[in-house]
C-alpha cells in the first residue's frame, strides 16, 4: 500500500494551495479517504474525510477554506485549500481507511507566513 502526497510548499497568508494523494495498493474506492495534519509540538489532527459515497467532514478550523475531493477511477484525492492562515502550518498526511486497515501516506509541509 502506498499513499503519495504532494503539493505541499510556502505561502502567504491568505493564499491558495491544493495537496494531492496518489494511492496505490487498496481497492480505493471502498476505502474513507482523508487528510490529516500534525503542527511542530502538537498531536496529529483529522482535517477532513471524505468517504466511497463523497460524504465529507471537516475540521471546525477549515470548514469554508477547505474542500476535499476523490477521483475514485484514479485513485486520487485532494484537499483544495484557500485563505490559508499561519496557523494551518504542518505537514499534512494522507491517509485510507477500510476493511483491511488504515494506512498513512508520508506528509507534504505546508508553510504559511504572515
Amino acid at each position: 500500500v502506498q499513499l503519495q502526497a504532494s503539493g505541499g510548499g510556502l505561502v502567504q497568508a491568505g493564499g491558495s494551495l491544493k495537496l494531492s494523494c496518489a494511492a496505490s495498493g487498496i481497492a480505493f474506492r471502498f476505502y474513507t479517504t482523508g487528510w490529516y495534519r500534525q503542527a511542530p509540538g502538537s498531536k496529529r489532527e483529522l482535517v477532513a474525510t471524505i468517504n466511497s459515497d463523497s460524504s465529507t467532514n471537516y475540521a471546525d478550523s477549515v470548514k469554508g477554506r477547505f474542500t476535499i475531493a476523490r477521483d475514485s477511477a484514479a485513485s486520487m484525492v485532494y484537499l483544495q485549500m484557500d485563505s490559508l492562515k499561519p496557523e494551518d502550518t504542518a505537514v499534512y498526511y494522507c491517509s485510507a481507511r477500510g476493511r483491511e486497515g488504515f494506512y498513512w501516506g508520508r506528509g507534504t509541509l505546508v508553510t504559511v507566513s504572515s
